[in-house]
């Protein structure tokens, strides 16, 4: 099944990312010790964002820690899904990690769909440095309901 289309708005992209999504660590810009991601909408309906890094992020000297390469990744799918007006809680990630990322070296991280199944989803993500594609993810993702 094919995903819904994006939004039409970049206001209704973000009023829903506001609304649902207030403190979060990877995408919030009044997250204190946040990442601060601010993911656009792409003409082809994937998200991208580009992350500064930072010696903060540093797991290995002047290395990414991967576990904030798979928040990063993990935000791109939520953020994609709100760019396509729904709400999902992730309910499996599964990350590739191909090559180091140098910690202090901007890099792209970006989401795309890849299939959807009634509530079910299933959307795929990369961080990507140097025009190199370093870090993978596959995260299948639950529809919210309230």
């Amino acid at each position: 099944m094919k995903p819904p289309p994006p939004l039409t708005s970049v206001g209704q992209f973000q009023a829903i990312r506001e609304r649902v999504h207030p403190g979060c660590f990877v995408c919030s810009p009044a997250h204190p010790a946040g990442l601060r991601q601010e993911f656009t909408l792409q003409p082809d309906g994937s998200v991208e964002s580009t992350f500064a890094g930072g010696e903060a992020w540093e797991g290995y000297r002047g290395y990414l820690h991967g576990g904030v390469a798979a928040a990063l990744l993990d935000g791109a799918m939520t953020n994609l899904l709100f760019a396509h007006g729904l709400e999902a809680f992730t309910a499996e990630l599964r990350v590739r990690y191909r090559h180091p990322v140098a910690a202090r070296s901007p890099m792209t991280v970006s989401a795309r769909w890849d299939e959807s199944h009634g509530l079910f989803h299933s959307l795929r993500a990369e961080l990507r440095q140097d025009a190199q594609i370093k870090v993978t993810a596959v995260g299948k993702f639950l529809e919210r309901h309230e």
